[in-house]
C-alpha cells in the first residue's frame, strides 16, 4: 500500500536473537483489556523453540527449505507406522473413528484436518505440537505421529485454541509464515501446500472446468505462480447466487537482481546489480541482513521441459553499508540508488578475476555469464542443479533475513519484514480455511483473491487490474449452470449484483510520536480489531452502505471495528478495492490491519492482530449472505 505520509520512521534493531516460542494463554483466562499477551503461559526452556522449521537433526542452518520439507512431508507420512507411538497417541489412533483415518479428499491424500492446518502443526518439532487428548483423537495418524500429548499445568491446547479462534493461537504461526516465505513465489506455494491439505482442489486455467466445479466444492486458481484464488461454493448454491470475496495483495517492498547483475569489483569488494521494485533500496535498507530468494527457470536437458523451481538462501548474502558519519555527509538525504546503494555480497579473492575471466559457465550467450559466477554456483548448488547452462533465468531478491519475532515488555507486538500486506492476505486465507462449509442451506461462494503487483499499481497480468478476478469468478459461475444455455450476461450481472467485496490492506497505526499527522478520531490501535478505511477521492471503496455491511458482520462474529482518514494536507495511499468494485460493479469496503512503520523493510503490529484478522475475515465469509439478506433492494 503506498505510504499516506511524506514522514518516516527510521527504526533501529538490537541485534538478532533466537526468537522467543508464542505465549499460550490458557483458554481459562478472561479478556484481556490491556491488549498484551499474556506472559504467565510462556513455554519453559525445555519446551522453547526456534520460530523457523528445522528438521530433527538437520545439520546446517542453510538446508534448502524445499528439501527439507521435503524431508518432513515423508516424516509426517510415515508417522502412522511409528512403534512406540506416546500412550494418549496410540490410545487415540486405537480408538478413532474410521472416518477420520480416511481422507476426506478422494483427489487428495495429503488431507490434513482443519485445525491441524491453521495451528500450523506440519513438519514442526512435536514439543511445539502441544495438544489435549480430546484434540488428538480427532487427527488423522499422520498427524497424531506429529503432536505431543503433555501439556504443561495451566498450557493451553493449540487445536482448542484454533477452535475457538482465539487471536493468540495465530501468532506463532502468522512468524513463521513471514520468515519462511520471504518471496511471492514461496507465499502462493506455501497457500498450494495448505489448500491442498484442507481438500481444495486446483482448477488449471487451461483445462475445461465444465463438470468440475460443483456445489459444496472448494478449488483454487492461480496465474503466474504469483497470484492465487480460492473459493468455496455453497452446498445450496443456486446459479445467480453472490459471492463474498477478500481482495488482498502479497506482493512487498524488495530490491530485485537485474537482468544484468554483474558489476564490477570495487576496493576488493563483489557487489551484486539489483533494482528498487515499488519503495525498495529505501533508507530503512542500510546495513540490514540481506538474504536471497525468487524462482528460477531450469530446463532439464534429459526431458527437453522448462519448469521453475524455488530457491532461498536463507543466511545473509548480502549488504548495503552506510557511510559513517565521520566524513561529513548525511545518510538520510537523497541518497543515489544506483551508485551508493549497491549491495556488498563478498571479497573479491586474489585468484577470482582470473579465474572467471578463463572459464565461463556457460555457452556463448548464456543467461549465467551475466550473473555474478559464485552467486551461479551457490544457486546451482541450492537447488542440486550442476548444468549451470541449464538455468534460463531467474527472478531473485533481497530480503531482509532477521526472523519475525514477538517484542514489546508483555511480547505485544510482533517485529518482521513483508508485513505488508501479508498482515491482511494470510489471515484472509486462513479464514477461508475455517469457514463453514458444512450448512446444506450455504448457497454463497466464499473467495479470497490474493494478488501480485499491487505496490506497483497491479497493472500485470497477475495483478488486481487485470482480468483474473472477475475471469475466475464468472468460469466458476457458468462451470456451476446445469446448461451452457443458462449462463450469460444476464446471470454474471445477477451474481454481481448480489456480491461483495472486502479489499483487504493494511492500514497505518497511531505512531505515538507523530500524532500531529494523525486525523482526530482516527487513530487506529493494535490487538484492537479490523479498521475501516475511508478516503473522499476515491482511493478507497468504503461508502456509508459498505461501512455498515463490515460493522455487521463485525457484530455477528463478535469483532470491534476501528476507523481512519488521511488528513486533509497528506497524500492518501490507495488499493485494490476501487479497481475491482468498477470492475466488477460490486458492493465493496476497503478495511485492514493497522501497522507501524509502513514500508520500511522492517514493521511492527499486534501479536494478537493476525488472529483479530483471522476472526474477522471468517465472520464476514460465514454470514455475508444472512447480512445480505436483511437488506432492502
Amino acid at each position: 500500500m503506498p505510504p499516506a505520509s511524506c514522514h518516516r520512521l527510521i527504526v533501529n534493531f538490537k541485534p538478532l536473537v533466537p526468537p522467543p516460542q508464542l505465549p499460550s494463554p490458557s483458554s481459562s483466562l478472561p479478556p484481556n483489556p490491556s491488549n498484551t499477551v499474556d506472559t504467565d503461559h510462556l513455554p519453559t526452556d525445555d519446551t522453547a523453540a526456534a520460530m523457523t522449521r528445522r528438521a530433527p537433526g538437520t545439520a546446517s542452518p542453510h538446508e534448502s527449505v524445499h528439501s527439507l520439507r521435503e524431508q518432513l512431508a515423508a516424516m509426517s507420512t510415515a508417522a502412522s507406522s511409528l512403534s512406540s507411538p506416546t500412550p494418549v497417541a496410540a490410545a487415540a489412533a486405537a480408538t478413532m473413528p474410521a472416518s477420520t483415518t480416511a481422507s476426506p479428499s478422494p483427489s487428495s491424500a495429503d488431507t490434513r484436518t482443519k485445525h491441524f492446518i491453521l495451528a500450523d502443526m506440519e513438519g514442526r518439532a512435536p514439543r511445539e505440537n502441544r495438544a489435549c487428548a480430546a484434540c488428538i483423537t480427532k487427527l488423522t495418524p499422520a498427524e497424531i505421529g506429529q503432536v505431543n500429548w503433555h501439556l504443561a499445568e495451566g498450557q493451553a491446547c493449540r487445536l482448542c485454541q484454533v477452535a475457538r479462534c482465539e487471536p493468540e493461537a495465530f501468532t506463532k504461526p502468522f512468524c513463521d509464515f513471514l520468515q519462511e516465505n520471504p518471496t511471492v513465489f514461496h507465499t502462493v506455494d506455501y497457500f498450494k501446500r495448505k489448500l491442498n491439505h484442507a481438500g481444495f482442489h486446483e482448477l488449471p486455467a487451461r483445462d475445461n472446468w465444465t463438470d468440475k466445479v460443483q456445489p459444496g466444492g472448494k478449488y483454487w486458481v492461480s496465474r503466474n505462480g504469483s497470484s492465487l484464488i480460492a473459493f468455496t461454493v455453497g452446498r445450496g448454491y443456486k446459479p445467480g447466487d453472490g459471492v463474498a470475496m477478500i481482495g488482498g495483495h502479497i506482493d512487498a517492498l524488495t530490491a530485485r537482481l537485474k537482468p544484468v547483475s554483474t558489476r564490477p569489483s570495487k576496493a576488493g569488494y563483489l557487489q551484486l546489480g539489483v533494482a528498487p521494485y515499488a519503495g525498495g533500496l529505501n533508507q530503512t535498507w542500510w546495513d540490514r541482513d540481506l538474504c536471497i530468494g525468487g524462482r528460477v527457470v531450469v530446463r532439464d536437458a534429459a526431458t527437453g521441459k522448462t519448469s521453475s523451481r524455488l530457491v532461498r538462501v536463507d543466511w545473509p548474502v548480502a549488504k548495503i553499508p552506510t557511510l559513517a558519519p565521520h566524513f561529513g555527509v548525511g545518510m538520510f538525504g537523497q541518497n543515489n540508488k544506483e551508485t551508493q546503494a549497491v549491495p556488498v555480497i563478498g571479497l573479491e579473492g586474489p585468484a577470482d578475476a582470473a579465474a572467471d575471466a578463463a572459464a565461463k559457465l556457460g555457452p556463448p550467450g548464456a543467461f549465467v555469464n551475466s550473473q555474478p559466477p559464485r552467486l551461479v554456483r551457490l544457486i546451482c548448488k541450492q537447488l542440486g542443479v550442476t548444468d549451470y547452462a541449464s538455468v534460463l533465468n531467474w527472478e531473485l531478491e533481497l530480503y531482509d533475513g532477521q526472523p519475525a519475532q514477538t517484542c514489546g515488555i508483555d511480547r505485544e507486538f510482533i517485529s518482521g519484514g513483508r508485513i505488508d500486506d501479508k498482515l491482511c492476505s494470510w489471515p484472509a486465507l486462513m479464514a477461508l480455511i475455517a469457514a463453514d462449509h458444512d450448512r446444506a442451506d450455504d448457497g454463497y461462494i466464499k473467495l479470497v483473491a490474493l494478488f501480485d503487483d499491487e505496490e506497483i499499481g497491479s497493472l500485470l497480468r497477475q495483478g488486481a487490474k487485470s482480468n483474473f478476478l472477475p475471469q475466475v469468478v464468472e468460469r466458476a459461475v457458468e462451470a456451476l449452470c446445469p446448461s451452457s444455455s443458462s449462463f450469460g450476461p444476464g446471470l454474471v450481472g445477477q451474481t454481481y449484483a448480489r456480491s461483495f467485496l472486502l479489499s483487504a490492506d493494511v492500514t497505518h497505526a497511531g505512531n505515538p510520536n507523530f500524532l500531529e499527522t494523525y486525523l482526530d478520531g482516527h487513530v487506529p490501535r493494535l490487538n484492537v480489531g479490523m479498521t475501516i478505511t475511508n478516503d473522499s477521492n476515491g482511493h478507497m471503496t468504503t461508502d456509508a452502505v459498505s461501512a455498515a455491511i463490515l460493522r455487521r458482520a463485525a457484530e455477528l462474529c463478535g469483532a470491534t471495528t476501528q476507523d481512519f482518514q488521511i488528513r486533509n494536507d497528506s497524500r492518501s495511499g490507495g488499493t485494490i478495492g476501487p479497481s475491482l468494485s468498477s470492475m466488477m460493479g460490486v458492493r465493496a469496503a476497503d478495511a485492514g490491519i493497522p501497522q507501524l512503520s509502513m514500508h520500511s523493510i522492517r514493521a511492527t503490529t499486534g501479536a494478537l492482530d493476525p488472529g483479530l484478522g483471522v476472526k474477522f475475515f471468517k465472520g464476514f465469509l460465514d454470514n455475508w449472505e444472512k447480512i445480505d439478506g436483511e437488506w432492502e433492494y
